[in-house]
């Protein structure tokens, strides 16, 4: 999915910018940078500030317009501070992440960033299906264009990495034991305490409840009652033969 997310500069001024916003993309697992109209060059300030993400600033695509940079997109998310002039759908960071992590499993998807100074017009906005805000402090919300690619490069990642711990969680069922199984366990255990001499024929039951209790608790997968049982044919085999 992250292959398919594509991080957008729209008309950046200075070359740092790429280059830290290359390292913000590395970081969390994205390649696929695409600047449109870039008023700068991809230099060695810019390759500077990469740090050891210098591969995605050079191979960046290179566009003239938004148009061209999103144009094979089924998801396109421009960043924007709220409008009261141009009412669009609005997302958090959070819904922004879990919609990539959603859409990008079946198409191209683009988050787009604006310029330095002034951000995205009106028009490039009108290009995008959704508009994501950061809520920064607003006494204080002076985030740079790399703060601001990192934080929402962060959310994608994180709901991409939800979104694989659940595929992996469906499909790896766990089996637990059947009802007689642990009946069986039970009975066995009971045996070996006994046997070695832990727990008295006579009063059994006390520490017998509480063991019966603590694996309930812990609810021990099937092949882990495997495992318990064979550690408690190990410890018979050890016994000394009754005679």
């Amino acid at each position: 999915m992250l292959d398919n997310v594509k991080v957008v500069l729209v008309e950046t001024s200075h070359s740092g910018n790429i280059g830290s916003a290359a390292r913000a993309m590395k970081v969390m697992g994205l390649s696929q940078l695409v600047l449109v109209n870039p008023q700068c060059e991809v230099d060695a300030q810019a390759i500077a500030l990469a740090a050891g993400a210098s591969d995605i600033a050079l191979s960046a695509e290179i566009v003239s317009n938004l148009d061209d940079a999103v144009h094979d997109c089924g998801l396109v998310v421009g960043t924007s501070a709220r409008s009261r002039t141009l009412d669009w759908p609005m997302l958090n960071p959070r819904e922004c992440g879990e919609k990539f992590a959603q859409e990008g499993l079946q198409h191209p998807v683009a988050i787009v960033f604006g310029r330095e100074r002034t951000g995205l017009t009106n028009t490039e906005l009108q290009t995008c299906h959704f508009h994501v805000s950061i809520p920064a402090n607003p006494e204080y919300s002076s985030l740079n264009l790399a703060m601001a690619v990192q934080t929402l490069c962060y959310e994608i990642r994180v709901a991409h990495l939800a979104q694989e711990a659940e595929r992996y969680s469906e499909v790896q069922e766990q089996e637990y034991p059947r009802q007689h199984e642990l009946e069986l366990f039970y009975s066995h255990l009971e045996k070996v305490i006994t046997d070695t001499q832990f727990i008295s024929k006579e009063q059994p039951g006390l520490v017998m409840n509480k063991l019966r209790r603590l694996f309930s608790r812990a609810r021990p997968e099937a092949q882990e009652l495997n495992i318990l049982r064979g550690i408690l044919t190990s410890v018979e085999k050890q016994l000394p033969n009754e005679k």
